[in-house]
């Protein structure tokens, strides 16, 4: 069975899959040939041409060059030779199959497990021949399952706030999943990451282990298990080797405290995978965890130990401030710490020190300067505090008139990824790649301020170095789901707004 999907990682609901039987139903599966195959696929190409001719952007005749099509008649006569030789699927002889069960039945038999895959007709089969295996507490998510986040829930209930509403006898111990679950779901009741196959794209291990790599994470490891091929394919498509020099390209960007292949150990180009400790922002050490992560964890450790804080904390007025007790570095000095909002409604973090100088532009070293323990020593507040104040206030809202035309700050994900899409455009001006739907996307990223997250996935992608086209595929598909902006008019104020304020200042 050969399924033509239009769509390799989720189906399309809207477009039916077209299924051509390869072999006939007699005795050895006897192989029907090319000649079946081209009979089928004309019959599955009129039907989208007749009854989805709008669905698609149909590519012009004169791009398929003679060259183009004796390359792809090799291509199908390779692949029809493969099947003549190999004969219909059969799951008793898959060994990669067997693996993944010893691995879940022995090496792991009562952790719970996330098996990530590229494809959802794997997650399918997985699920079917796992299940009659004796595998139990399993189900598959895709991208056609009615509520993915239900499932995240029932396998990591705890790390989601729902133990009160899962039921033990519902709750599972193996999910598979398409990469429908690598990003926006928190899953660190589990500690077990199995790869199934390697995506292309390498940024997508670093989502998938971040699901579980996060705040709140008990384990003390956390284990990737990624398959790879056997030997002789390896020699043939030399994967191992490709994804190395991935990540050696990703160096600087990525990496991860242990080596990604076990016979890695030593080779200094392809360490730190997992933890995101690049610098992007003027050099200091990001952390793996979004900002907006963060920051909920902050407030959570906070309501936890004294739950009075949910009702105090919103209602304190707007510009309120406090002064701590601080204990100077040469790098970090002494002075304020300002949250601004825009009029965009952005949100913006700074840190002047006594001579109205920035300290740094990195958010997540402004935030994480914030952070106070229930015993800190309040302080006096400062003769220069509301004059660093206000100083932190024009230098937000000048560099956001300056540098990033109402874009918010020059180092934020909607300045850059606005930056990058306006050079792609125009580099792609008259080809295929120059869509309806790209110019709306940016001209919305223009206008509105990105949702929280649109913020994290955007900076996740231009951490890992991905290029302006899958950047530009990310921004379409957000903004086709209303993911990538707040276009509502009254999430937006008519002037800008401090939040708050803090001094930091060593009490003499």
């Amino acid at each position: 069975m050969l399924d033509s999907r239009l769509y390799d990682t989720d189906r399309d609901e809207d477009v039916p899959g077209i299924e051509l039987d390869l072999f006939d139903e007699v005795e050895d599966d006897k192989f029907k040939g090319i000649k079946a195959f081209e009979n089928l696929a004309e019959a599955a190409y009129q039907t989208y041409a007749d009854n989805f001719q709008k669905r698609f952007k149909w590519l012009r005749r004169n791009l398929f060059s003679k060259s183009l099509a004796n390359n792809l008649r090799k291509d199908v006569e390779d692949l029809f030779g493969i099947l003549k030789e190999c004969g219909m699927w059969d799951q008793k002889r898959d060994a990669k199959l067997d693996e993944l069960q010893a691995l879940l039945q022995k090496s792991h038999p009562d952790e719970k497990v996330i098996v990530f895959t590229q494809f959802a007709d794997t997650v399918d089969y997985l699920h079917k021949e796992l299940k009659t295996k004796g595998i139990s507490q399993l189900e598959g998510v895709t991208g056609d399952s009615p509520d993915p986040t239900a499932l995240a829930w029932r396998l990591s209930p705890v790390s989601n706030n729902k133990r009160d509403q899962i039921e033990s006898s519902d709750e599972l111990r193996v999910l598979i999943a398409t990469d429908v679950l690598s990003e926006g779901q928190n899953l660190q009741d589990c500690s077990i990451v199995v790869n199934y196959d390697l995506p292309w794209a390498i940024i997508r291990l670093v989502q998938r282990a971040g699901r579980v790599d996060r705040i709140g994470q008990q384990a003390e490891k956390i284990l990737c298990y990624s398959f790879l091929p056997a030997d002789g394919v390896e020699r043939i498509l030399r994967l191992r080797a490709r994804v190395r020099q991935r990540l050696r390209e990703n160096a600087e960007v990525v990496g991860t405290d242990e080596a990604f292949f076990e016979d890695d150990e030593g080779e200094q180009n392809i360490i730190d995978l997992y933890n995101e400790k690049a610098g992007i922002l003027d050099g200091e050490a990001e952390t793996e965890v979004d900002l907006a992560s963060y920051a909920y964890q902050i407030w959570k450790n906070a309501t936890d130990r004294n739950p009075k804080l949910k009702k105090i904390i919103p209602e304190l007025p707007d510009v309120v401030y406090s002064t701590r007790d601080y204990q100077p570095s040469e790098d970090k000095p002494e002075g304020v710490l300002v949250y601004l909002r825009t009029a965009d409604g952005a949100d913006a973090l700074k840190w002047l020190d006594k001579d109205a100088q920035s300290v740094t532009e990195s958010q997540f070293v402004v935030l994480k300067a914030a952070e106070c323990a229930p015993e800190t020593t309040v302080a006096p507040r400062h003769e220069k505090h509301h004059e660093l104040v206000k100083k932190s206030a024009e230098l937000i809202l000048e560099e956001e008139k300056t540098v990033g035309g109402g874009l918010g700050n020059r180092r934020g994900a909607r300045f850059r990824s606005y930056e990058r899409l306006k050079r792609y455009i125009e580099e792609v001006k008259g080809t295929l790649f120059e869509t309806e739907e790209l110019k709306r996307a940016i001209d919305t990223i223009y206008r509105h301020p990105l949702k929280e997250y649109a913020k994290d996935a955007l900076n996740r992608q231009m951490r890992s170095g991905a290029s302006d086209q899958t950047l530009a595929e990310l921004v379409v598909a957000l903004w086709g789901e209303d993911r990538l902006c707040a276009v509502h008019e009254e999430e937006r104020s008519s002037e800008p707004k401090i939040i708050c304020s803090m001094g930091l200042f060593q009490q003499k």
